[in-house]
C-alpha cells in the first residue's frame, strides 16, 4: 500500500489569526495560543517562514475578505510568501495560471465556506488531480479549515442540522476530494452540537473513522493514517468498525436512529491516533513505542 509523503491539516473552522474574535465565537484563551498556534504549525510543516502557499478561497462567499485575512495572519507570523486564489467556477480552475502556481507553492490552504462548492468545482480537473498527485509523492501539505477540512475526506457531510441529526435521513454524504479515505470529518463540532450528525454518518458508514473537529482545533494528519491533535480545543473520535447493533438500514426517515457499541475517543493538543490501526496514544513517546 503506498504511503502518501505529504501532510494534511484540518482544522474544525474559526482558526486563530492573532486577531479580533471572528463574529459569534467566545473564546478568551485563543488570542494567546496565537503564537504557537495551527497557522504557525501548518507554515513550521512547509519551509517556515520562507514558505511558498497558495490560499484558496473557493469555499468562501466572501473570497477577497477571507484572503486577505489569511495573507495578513501569515504575514504576522513573519512569511510573506502567500498568495490567494480565487477560482470561484469551473472556468476559473482551468486557468493555466492557477496550475503553475499550485506546482510551485510548498502548500495550500482552503478557507472555509460551503464544501459543496469544492466538489463541485475541483472535481475531475487537473488542479485537483495535482494537488493529489503532489500529497502523494512530495512533502507537500494540504490544509484546510471547516468546509476546507470537511472536504479532504472520501465521505464527505454536505448538509444535516444537529438538532434533527438523530433522525434517519437527514444527514446528507456525498464524495469528498477524497485526500484521506475512510474517514468523515465534521467541523465546527463541539460549539455547534454535531454529536448526532456525525454519529448518524459513521453508522450508515461503520467502514469510516468519525474526526470532530472543534474550532481552533485540527488534526495534523501524517503517513495518510497518524493523526495528532493540534489547536487549542478537543477531537473527537468516532470508532464504527465494532457497532453491534444499528438500525438505520431498518427504519424509514425521520426515525430516530439507534447504535450501539459505538466507540468514541476524546483527543487534545499532543494526543495522537492511528485512523489505520484505530488505536489511541496519548504523546509521542507511546506512539513511538507502539511503532
Amino acid at each position: 500500500m503506498h504511503t502518501p509523503k505529504g501532510i494534511l491539516i484540518s482544522i474544525g473552522g474559526n482558526v486563530d489569526k492573532g486577531t479580533a474574535a471572528e463574529p459569534n465565537y467566545n473564546n478568551p484563551n485563543n488570542l494567546a495560543f496565537f503564537e504557537d498556534g495551527i497557522l504557525k504549525r501548518i507554515l513550521s510543516e512547509m519551509k517556515g517562514i520562507n514558505s511558498k502557499v497558495e490560499v484558496i478561497t473557493t469555499a468562501s462567499e466572501i473570497p477577497e475578505e477571507v484572503g486577505n485575512n489569511y495573507v495578513e495572519a501569515f504575514s504576522r507570523l513573519g512569511c510573506l510568501g502567500v498568495n490567494v486564489i480565487h477560482i470561484k467556477n469551473r472556468e476559473d480552475a482551468l486557468n493555466p495560471e492557477y496550475y503553475k502556481r499550485i506546482e510551485e507553492a510548498d502548500g495550500v490552504m482552503f478557507t472555509g465556506g460551503n464544501q459543496m462548492r469544492l466538489t463541485t468545482i475541483f472535481g475531475g480537473t487537473d488542479i485537483l488531480r495535482l494537488l493529489h498527485h503532489r500529497y502523494e509523492n512530495e512533502h507537500f501539505v494540504i490544509a484546510g479549515t471547516s468546509a476546507g477540512a470537511m472536504a479532504m475526506s472520501n465521505t464527505m457531510i454536505y448538509e444535516g442540522s444537529s438538532d434533527q441529526s438523530f433522525l434517519k435521513g437527514k444527514v446528507k454524504i456525498t464524495t469528498g476530494l477524497a485526500f484521506m479515505k475512510d474517514v468523515i470529518i465534521d467541523s465546527h463540532f463541539v460549539r455547534r452540537g454535531r454529536f448526532g450528525r456525525l454519529a448518524q454518518a459513521v453508522s450508515a458508514n461503520p467502514g469510516c473513522i468519525g474526526i470532530g473537529l472543534g474550532e481552533d482545533t485540527g488534526v495534523l494528519v501524517s503517513n495518510g493514517t497518524e493523526l495528532e491533535a493540534i489547536g487549542s480545543g478537543l477531537v473527537i473520535i468516532f470508532d464504527g468498525h465494532s457497532i453491534r447493533h444499528s438500525n438505520i438500514a431498518d427504519i424509514d426517515d425521520g426515525h430516530p436512529i439507534s447504535i450501539e457499541h459505538l466507540i468514541v475517543h476524546v483527543m487534545a493538543k499532543g494526543n495522537h491516533y492511528n485512523v489505520k490501526n484505530r488505536k489511541f496514544f496519548a504523546g509521542k513517546d507511546e506512539l513511538a513505542a507502539n511503532a
